[in-house]
């Protein structure tokens, strides 16, 4: 017999499927057609609702997610640009999963060549048989989002090839696919309502293909920033910590001051100044996003659960770090080294000071 196999990674709407549940019930605000929530309930599952015992899930300045959801309710796609780690992509799946009840409509445009990737393919069998027929369409990602009445999550949507940017124009303006192969009604499919576009980009790495002006005229921008707050960064960690290491099967308690100092490392070398407002050299090659602090600290859990008998230390922190941190700019090691002589070393606290006793892993 097989043994059945746990999910490594859970989409949003089966994550959550108990908050939305309970936030639809409880829903008594006006619904755009084809959406699963209201607008305002919708935000609310993003960005937390004590009333109706909503968790934050994304962490931005105010007015970014509402502009957002309000983009999309009035039928323009939405483009989120960002750093890596900034949780563009964690956003997109969020709407999606509150909008749409599915998240898994997704593109990855570095990694589509043809259009038929896109919209659609033929099942080379049944043209043989029967020829061009709606029956031997195979539907492509953009085709079921509108057919369906879905949003469709196109991620790095800049590093697609011009030609597949282009074929996403009649959709976001006619709100329809022409399918030539086929005549008559066939011919053409038009969007059902809930159809939209949530695409991403990431500024730090944006391809050689350049938006048209056209499509760009389509769809509503929005920069996500790295999180500003020291205290919301360590409670998104903390969070997704407590996510990462459940589904990983890991039940260890995170030692928090240890989970502190690396979110503050993380902050500090990120933004090129320390909390006390003194400037700090930052790393070239590395972006250190609340992401890859999450990833810091999970591997770290990981370490304590199977090595150390489920007890963090600050010298594999450092390890597990390094990863991050130096990536391939040689002089980032000396700027880390500086950082640690020169702010490590003021730092109060039983944590900092271990980590400036384990420097020498650097």
């Amino acid at each position: 017999m097989s043994e059945k196999k746990a999910l490594q990674r859970l989409p949003a709407e089966i994550r959550f499927s108990d908050e939305l549940g309970r936030l639809k019930q409880q829903d008594t605000h006006p619904v755009p057609p084809g959406w699963r929530l209201s607008p305002i309930a919708v935000e609310r599952f993003i960005c937390g609702d004590p009333q109706t015992e909503a968790a934050p899930k994304f962490v931005a300045k105010p007015g970014v997610v509402r502009r957002v959801v309000i983009s999309l309710c009035a039928g323009r796609g939405g483009f989120l640009v960002g750093e890596p780690g900034t949780a563009k992509s964690w956003l997109s799946e969020l709407l999606a999963a509150s909008i749409s009840g599915n998240s898994n409509l997704i593109i990855q445009g570095s990694t589509i060549s043809s259009t038929e990737q896109l919209l659609y393919s033929w099942d080379q069998a049944r043209l043989a048989q029967q020829g061009y027929h709606r029956d031997a369409l195979i539907p492509g990602p953009l085709y079921r989002a509108m057919s369906d009445g879905k949003l469709l999550r196109f991620e790095e949507l800049s590093r697609c090839p011009q030609p597949l940017q282009d074929a996403l124009l009649s959709a976001l303006s006619e709100r329809l696919l022409t399918i030539p192969e086929l005549a008559d009604d066939d011919g053409v499919l038009f969007s059902h309502a809930g159809f939209n576009v949530m695409a991403t980009s990431n500024s730090a790495d944006e391809g050689v293909n350049r938006m048209s002006v056209a499509l760009r005229r389509r769809l509503s921008f929005e920069t996500i920033e790295p999180i500003q707050g020291l205290q919301d960064e360590i409670d998104v960690v903390l969070r997704e910590l407590g996510h990462q290491n459940q589904a990983a099967g890991i039940q260890i308690t995170p030692d928090v001051e240890l989970i502190d100092a690396l979110v503050t490392l993380f902050h500090e070398l990120r933004s090129g100044l320390s909390i006390d407002g003194r400037s700090i050299h930052r790393l070239a090659g590395a972006t250190l996003s609340t992401a890859e602090a999450i990833n810091v600290a999970h591997a770290l859990s990981i370490h304590a659960w199977y090595y150390a008998n489920g007890v963090m230390d600050s010298e594999n922190l450092l390890h597990f770090l390094l990863g991050s941190a130096l990536k391939d700019q040689q002089d980032d090691r000396r700027r880390l080294k500086q950082y640690f002589d020169s702010e490590v070393t003021h730092k109060k606290g039983r944590v900092w000071q271990q980590l400036y006793q384990h420097r020498h892993v650097i």
